[in-house]
Protein backbone atom coordinates (compact mmCIF):
# COMPACT_ATOMS: atom_id res chain seq x y z
CA UNK A 1 0.00 0.00 0.00
CA UNK A 2 1.20 3.35 -0.58
CA UNK A 3 2.27 5.79 1.31
CA UNK A 4 2.09 9.47 1.13
CA UNK A 5 4.63 11.89 3.20
CA UNK A 6 3.52 15.64 3.56
CA UNK A 7 6.67 17.86 3.67
CA UNK A 8 5.18 21.75 4.81
CA UNK A 9 7.45 24.07 3.62
CA UNK A 10 7.20 28.24 4.14
CA UNK A 11 6.02 28.70 0.56
CA UNK A 12 4.77 25.27 -0.42
CA UNK A 13 3.35 21.75 0.15
CA UNK A 14 4.34 18.90 -1.95
CA UNK A 15 2.66 15.42 -1.46
CA UNK A 16 5.28 12.27 -1.98
CA UNK A 17 4.67 9.21 -3.07
CA UNK A 18 6.78 6.48 -1.65
CA UNK A 19 5.83 2.62 -1.64
CA UNK A 20 7.09 0.85 1.07
CA UNK A 21 7.82 -2.50 -0.64
CA UNK A 22 11.48 -1.48 -3.18
CA UNK A 23 11.65 -2.66 -6.73
CA UNK A 24 13.97 -6.15 -7.44
CA UNK A 25 16.14 -4.16 -9.45
CA UNK A 26 17.67 -2.42 -6.76
CA UNK A 27 18.32 -3.13 -3.25
CA UNK A 28 16.16 -1.81 -0.60
CA UNK A 29 17.49 0.76 1.19
CA UNK A 30 15.94 3.88 3.86
CA UNK A 31 13.92 5.88 1.95
CA UNK A 32 15.72 9.89 2.61
CA UNK A 33 15.01 13.21 0.82
CA UNK A 34 17.50 15.59 1.72
CA UNK A 35 16.12 18.71 4.21
CA UNK A 36 13.87 22.03 1.92
CA UNK A 37 16.79 24.51 1.93
CA UNK A 38 15.17 27.77 3.17
CA UNK A 39 13.27 30.09 0.12
CA UNK A 40 14.83 33.55 -0.54
CA UNK A 41 11.38 35.68 -0.82
CA UNK A 42 9.18 33.74 -2.85
CA UNK A 43 11.27 30.54 -4.45
CA UNK A 44 12.18 27.66 -2.58
CA UNK A 45 14.08 24.85 -3.60
CA UNK A 46 13.30 21.30 -3.44
CA UNK A 47 15.48 18.05 -3.83
CA UNK A 48 14.18 15.43 -5.73
CA UNK A 49 16.45 12.48 -5.79
CA UNK A 50 16.77 9.08 -6.07
CA UNK A 51 15.90 6.91 -2.99
CA UNK A 52 18.89 6.02 -2.44
CA UNK A 53 18.97 3.19 -4.90
CA UNK A 54 21.46 0.54 -5.40
CA UNK A 55 21.36 -0.73 -8.86
CA UNK A 56 22.95 -3.98 -10.48
CA UNK A 57 21.94 -4.23 -13.89
CA UNK A 58 24.16 -1.91 -16.63
CA UNK A 59 22.46 0.33 -18.94
CA UNK A 60 19.61 0.20 -16.48
CA UNK A 61 17.17 2.97 -16.42
CA UNK A 62 15.08 3.70 -13.21
CA UNK A 63 12.53 5.67 -12.36
CA UNK A 64 11.40 7.14 -9.15
CA UNK A 65 7.88 9.66 -8.66
CA UNK A 66 6.49 12.39 -7.00
CA UNK A 67 3.17 13.33 -6.83
CA UNK A 68 2.39 17.50 -6.66
CA UNK A 69 -0.09 19.06 -4.31
CA UNK A 70 -3.25 19.37 -6.52
CA UNK A 71 -4.37 22.21 -4.35
CA UNK A 72 -1.81 24.50 -5.49
CA UNK A 73 -0.23 26.00 -9.07
CA UNK A 74 3.54 26.05 -9.18
CA UNK A 75 5.84 27.10 -11.37
CA UNK A 76 9.47 25.39 -11.71
CA UNK A 77 11.91 28.01 -12.69
CA UNK A 78 15.34 26.27 -11.77
CA UNK A 79 16.97 23.11 -12.52
CA UNK A 80 20.08 22.03 -10.14
CA UNK A 81 21.88 18.81 -10.86
CA UNK A 82 22.78 16.69 -7.84
CA UNK A 83 25.07 14.03 -10.09
CA UNK A 84 28.19 13.16 -11.61
CA UNK A 85 28.52 11.40 -14.80
CA UNK A 86 30.64 9.26 -13.28
CA UNK A 87 27.68 7.60 -11.73
CA UNK A 88 24.90 8.49 -14.16
CA UNK A 89 24.85 8.75 -17.57
CA UNK A 90 22.01 11.42 -18.01
CA UNK A 91 18.67 12.06 -16.32
CA UNK A 92 15.51 13.23 -17.40
CA UNK A 93 12.29 15.07 -15.75
CA UNK A 94 9.43 13.98 -16.91
CA UNK A 95 5.79 16.01 -16.41
CA UNK A 96 3.37 13.41 -15.83
CA UNK A 97 -0.61 13.09 -15.81
CA UNK A 98 -0.07 9.67 -14.20
CA UNK A 99 3.14 7.66 -13.41
CA UNK A 100 4.03 4.84 -15.29
CA UNK A 101 3.39 2.25 -12.35
CA UNK A 102 2.54 3.01 -8.36
CA UNK A 103 6.07 1.20 -7.09
CA UNK A 104 8.44 4.14 -5.34
CA UNK A 105 10.96 2.75 -8.04
CA UNK A 106 11.06 0.77 -11.32
CA UNK A 107 12.96 -0.01 -14.28
CA UNK A 108 11.66 2.30 -17.04
CA UNK A 109 13.88 1.93 -20.10
CA UNK A 110 11.23 1.59 -22.63
CA UNK A 111 13.51 0.43 -25.52
CA UNK A 112 15.57 -1.99 -23.30
CA UNK A 113 16.02 -5.31 -24.25
CA UNK A 114 13.82 -7.36 -22.96
CA UNK A 115 14.78 -9.28 -19.16
CA UNK A 116 12.88 -11.47 -16.53
CA UNK A 117 11.86 -8.24 -14.61
CA UNK A 118 8.53 -5.85 -14.79
CA UNK A 119 9.06 -2.81 -16.66
CA UNK A 120 6.98 0.43 -17.38
CA UNK A 121 7.61 3.55 -18.88
CA UNK A 122 7.79 6.61 -16.86
CA UNK A 123 4.49 8.08 -17.47
CA UNK A 124 1.53 6.31 -17.40
CA UNK A 125 0.15 4.88 -21.49
CA UNK A 126 -2.43 7.25 -21.67
CA UNK A 127 -1.55 10.14 -19.32
CA UNK A 128 0.09 13.70 -20.03
CA UNK A 129 3.53 13.37 -20.75
CA UNK A 130 6.36 15.53 -21.34
CA UNK A 131 9.63 16.13 -20.75
CA UNK A 132 10.97 19.33 -18.42
CA UNK A 133 14.80 19.03 -18.03
CA UNK A 134 17.35 16.98 -19.18
CA UNK A 135 21.14 16.50 -17.65
CA UNK A 136 24.16 14.74 -18.82
CA UNK A 137 28.00 14.41 -18.92
CA UNK A 138 28.25 16.88 -15.51
CA UNK A 139 26.48 19.73 -17.25
CA UNK A 140 25.54 22.63 -14.26
CA UNK A 141 22.75 24.25 -13.13
CA UNK A 142 20.09 25.69 -15.54
CA UNK A 143 18.01 28.81 -14.51
CA UNK A 144 15.22 29.96 -16.50
CA UNK A 145 14.95 33.70 -17.92
CA UNK A 146 12.64 36.04 -15.80
CA UNK A 147 9.52 35.47 -15.39
CA UNK A 148 9.36 31.65 -17.03
CA UNK A 149 8.25 28.73 -15.48
CA UNK A 150 7.04 25.51 -16.37
CA UNK A 151 3.66 24.52 -15.07
CA UNK A 152 2.87 22.00 -12.47
CA UNK A 153 -0.01 20.98 -9.94
CA UNK A 154 -3.42 22.22 -9.57
CA UNK A 155 -4.16 24.36 -12.77
CA UNK A 156 -1.69 22.21 -15.04
CA UNK A 157 -1.86 18.30 -16.35
CA UNK A 158 1.32 17.66 -14.92
CA UNK A 159 0.39 15.90 -11.74
CA UNK A 160 3.27 14.14 -11.00
CA UNK A 161 7.11 14.56 -11.63
CA UNK A 162 9.18 11.48 -12.67
CA UNK A 163 12.76 11.42 -12.20
CA UNK A 164 14.76 8.79 -14.89
CA UNK A 165 18.76 8.11 -14.11
CA UNK A 166 20.61 6.20 -16.70
CA UNK A 167 23.11 3.93 -14.76
CA UNK A 168 24.98 2.51 -18.07
CA UNK A 169 27.71 1.19 -15.51
CA UNK A 170 26.94 -0.49 -12.14
CA UNK A 171 30.80 -1.65 -10.66
CA UNK A 172 30.52 1.13 -7.80
CA UNK A 173 27.60 -0.42 -6.67
CA UNK A 174 28.23 -4.06 -6.69
CA UNK A 175 29.54 -3.53 -2.51
CA UNK A 176 25.98 -2.55 -1.89
CA UNK A 177 26.84 1.47 -2.22
CA UNK A 178 23.78 2.99 -2.67
CA UNK A 179 23.37 6.62 -4.95
CA UNK A 180 20.77 9.49 -4.53
CA UNK A 181 21.28 11.43 -7.81
CA UNK A 182 18.70 13.92 -8.76
CA UNK A 183 17.75 17.47 -9.52
CA UNK A 184 16.86 20.37 -6.95
CA UNK A 185 14.19 22.41 -8.12
CA UNK A 186 13.62 25.98 -7.71
CA UNK A 187 9.87 26.87 -7.81
CA UNK A 188 7.61 29.69 -7.13
CA UNK A 189 4.11 29.60 -6.16
CA UNK A 190 4.06 33.26 -7.68
CA UNK A 191 1.38 32.83 -10.73
CA UNK A 192 3.76 33.37 -14.12
CA UNK A 193 1.99 34.37 -17.33
CA UNK A 194 5.32 33.31 -19.69
CA UNK A 195 4.96 29.60 -19.42
CA UNK A 196 7.82 27.55 -20.16
CA UNK A 197 8.05 24.14 -22.50
CA UNK A 198 10.39 21.54 -23.95
CA UNK A 199 10.29 20.28 -27.40
CA UNK A 200 12.16 17.19 -27.80
CA UNK A 201 13.31 16.59 -31.86
CA UNK A 202 15.21 13.02 -32.34
CA UNK A 203 15.42 10.32 -34.95
CA UNK A 204 15.54 6.37 -34.91
CA UNK A 205 17.30 4.99 -37.84
CA UNK A 206 20.84 2.92 -37.98
CA UNK A 207 24.51 3.86 -38.40
CA UNK A 208 26.31 1.66 -41.18
CA UNK A 209 30.11 0.59 -40.14
CA UNK A 210 32.57 2.68 -40.70
CA UNK A 211 30.49 5.51 -41.74
CA UNK A 212 29.89 9.30 -41.13
CA UNK A 213 25.70 9.36 -40.92
CA UNK A 214 23.29 12.31 -40.67
CA UNK A 215 20.23 11.57 -38.47
CA UNK A 216 17.66 14.09 -39.10
CA UNK A 217 14.30 14.88 -38.19
CA UNK A 218 11.90 17.89 -38.78
CA UNK A 219 8.24 18.73 -37.48
CA UNK A 220 5.97 21.95 -38.96
CA UNK A 221 4.45 23.91 -36.24
CA UNK A 222 0.80 23.99 -36.56
CA UNK A 223 -0.62 25.27 -34.03
CA UNK A 224 -1.77 29.11 -33.29
CA UNK A 225 1.14 29.90 -31.11
CA UNK A 226 4.47 32.18 -30.65
CA UNK A 227 7.01 30.34 -29.29
CA UNK A 228 9.98 32.42 -27.58
CA UNK A 229 12.68 30.30 -28.00
CA UNK A 230 15.68 30.28 -25.27
CA UNK A 231 17.81 27.01 -24.19
CA UNK A 232 18.73 23.99 -26.50
CA UNK A 233 20.74 20.99 -25.32
CA UNK A 234 22.02 18.19 -27.58
CA UNK A 235 22.87 14.76 -26.40
CA UNK A 236 23.94 11.72 -28.91
CA UNK A 237 26.33 9.00 -27.10
CA UNK A 238 30.09 8.19 -27.72
CA UNK A 239 30.09 8.70 -31.67
CA UNK A 240 28.58 11.89 -31.80
CA UNK A 241 30.59 14.62 -33.77
CA UNK A 242 28.05 17.57 -34.13
CA UNK A 243 24.50 18.73 -33.41
CA UNK A 244 22.48 21.64 -34.73
CA UNK A 245 18.63 22.76 -34.67
CA UNK A 246 17.31 25.30 -36.80
CA UNK A 247 14.20 27.32 -37.41
CA UNK A 248 12.61 26.78 -41.12
CA UNK A 249 10.95 29.80 -42.44
CA UNK A 250 9.62 30.48 -45.99
CA UNK A 251 10.76 34.02 -47.14
CA UNK A 252 7.67 36.47 -49.65
CA UNK A 253 9.83 34.10 -52.16
CA UNK A 254 8.91 31.19 -51.48
CA UNK A 255 12.77 30.11 -50.53
CA UNK A 256 13.26 28.66 -47.25
CA UNK A 257 15.59 30.15 -44.82
CA UNK A 258 16.83 28.02 -42.16
CA UNK A 259 18.21 30.01 -39.11
CA UNK A 260 20.45 28.61 -36.68
CA UNK A 261 19.00 28.20 -32.77
CA UNK A 262 22.15 25.84 -31.68
CA UNK A 263 25.09 24.02 -32.59
CA UNK A 264 26.83 21.98 -30.21
CA UNK A 265 29.57 18.97 -29.97
CA UNK A 266 27.84 16.47 -27.34
CA UNK A 267 31.28 15.08 -26.01
CA UNK A 268 30.94 18.57 -24.34
CA UNK A 269 28.92 18.96 -21.18
CA UNK A 270 25.25 18.39 -22.01
CA UNK A 271 23.58 21.04 -20.28
CA UNK A 272 21.15 23.71 -21.69
CA UNK A 273 22.94 26.67 -23.38
CA UNK A 274 21.66 29.97 -24.62
CA UNK A 275 20.22 29.73 -28.17
CA UNK A 276 21.95 31.54 -31.21
CA UNK A 277 18.75 33.10 -32.53
CA UNK A 278 15.72 34.10 -29.78
CA UNK A 279 13.52 35.69 -32.84
CA UNK A 280 9.57 33.99 -32.20
CA UNK A 281 8.69 30.77 -33.49
CA UNK A 282 5.41 30.98 -35.33
CA UNK A 283 2.28 28.59 -37.18
CA UNK A 284 4.09 27.53 -40.10
CA UNK A 285 7.51 27.28 -39.30
CA UNK A 286 9.37 24.25 -39.33
CA UNK A 287 12.06 22.76 -36.72
CA UNK A 288 14.82 20.65 -38.32
CA UNK A 289 17.53 18.79 -36.22
CA UNK A 290 20.89 16.99 -37.87
CA UNK A 291 23.13 15.16 -35.86
CA UNK A 292 26.54 14.12 -37.58
CA UNK A 293 27.46 10.48 -36.09
CA UNK A 294 30.46 8.94 -37.23
CA UNK A 295 30.47 5.14 -36.77
CA UNK A 296 33.91 3.70 -35.91
CA UNK A 297 32.94 0.31 -35.04
CA UNK A 298 33.27 -2.44 -37.73
CA UNK A 299 29.42 -2.84 -37.46
CA UNK A 300 26.09 -1.08 -37.85
CA UNK A 301 24.97 1.29 -34.78
CA UNK A 302 21.38 1.28 -34.15
CA UNK A 303 19.59 4.32 -32.52
CA UNK A 304 19.14 3.07 -28.54
CA UNK A 305 19.44 2.94 -25.22
CA UNK A 306 22.55 1.46 -24.26
CA UNK A 307 26.26 2.15 -24.54
CA UNK A 308 26.70 -0.43 -27.36
CA UNK A 309 23.62 1.95 -29.16
CA UNK A 310 23.76 5.88 -30.23
CA UNK A 311 21.31 8.59 -29.58
CA UNK A 312 20.03 11.63 -31.63
CA UNK A 313 18.84 14.50 -29.61
CA UNK A 314 18.10 18.26 -29.88
CA UNK A 315 15.78 19.83 -26.71
CA UNK A 316 15.07 23.30 -27.33
CA UNK A 317 13.39 24.96 -24.44
CA UNK A 318 10.95 28.10 -24.34
CA UNK A 319 8.19 30.26 -23.69
CA UNK A 320 4.65 31.32 -24.83
CA UNK A 321 3.99 35.19 -23.15
CA UNK A 322 0.14 33.69 -23.01
CA UNK A 323 -2.28 30.77 -23.12
CA UNK A 324 -0.79 27.48 -22.80
CA UNK A 325 2.46 25.69 -24.37
CA UNK A 326 2.22 23.50 -27.50
CA UNK A 327 0.16 20.17 -27.33
CA UNK A 328 3.07 18.69 -29.36
CA UNK A 329 5.68 17.77 -27.29
CA UNK A 330 8.10 15.11 -29.48
CA UNK A 331 8.65 15.61 -32.70
CA UNK A 332 10.61 12.19 -34.05
CA UNK A 333 11.79 10.73 -37.82
CA UNK A 334 12.43 6.92 -38.73
CA UNK A 335 16.23 8.04 -39.47
CA UNK A 336 18.57 6.44 -41.73
CA UNK A 337 18.46 5.08 -44.07
CA UNK A 338 14.28 6.15 -44.59
CA UNK A 339 14.42 9.23 -43.52
CA UNK A 340 16.71 12.59 -45.29
CA UNK A 341 15.93 15.88 -45.01
CA UNK A 342 16.29 15.83 -48.58
CA UNK A 343 13.58 13.16 -49.31
CA UNK A 344 10.88 14.97 -51.89
CA UNK A 345 8.40 14.62 -49.36
CA UNK A 346 9.39 16.52 -46.46
CA UNK A 347 8.87 20.06 -48.64
CA UNK A 348 12.78 21.14 -47.19
CA UNK A 349 14.71 23.13 -49.86
CA UNK A 350 17.73 25.32 -49.46
CA UNK A 351 19.12 22.69 -47.21
CA UNK A 352 22.51 24.05 -45.37
CA UNK A 353 25.71 22.38 -45.31
CA UNK A 354 26.06 21.27 -41.87
CA UNK A 355 29.41 19.16 -40.69
CA UNK A 356 31.46 18.55 -37.58
CA UNK A 357 34.72 20.89 -38.88
CA UNK A 358 32.47 23.79 -38.85
CA UNK A 359 32.12 23.61 -34.64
Amino acid sequence: MARKIGISMPCCYILLVNLISVYSLVDQGMYRRNSYESATGSTGSFPFLMPLVSPKTPDLYLCTPIKVDPTTTYYIVGFNPNATMNTAHHMLLYGCGEPGTTKSTWNCGEMAQATAEEKASPCGPRSHSQILYAWARDAQKVSLPAGVGFKVGKDSPTKYLVLQVHYAHVDRFKDGSTDDSGVFLDYTEKPLQKLAGTLLLGTDGIIPAMKTEHMESACEITENKVLFPFAYRVHTHEMGKVVAGYRVRSNSEGIQEWVQLGKRDPLTPQMFYNVTNTEPILSGDQLAMRCTIKNTRHRITKIGPTNEDEMCNFYLMYYVDHGETLDMKYCFSQGPPNYYWSNPDTGLHNIPHIEASTL
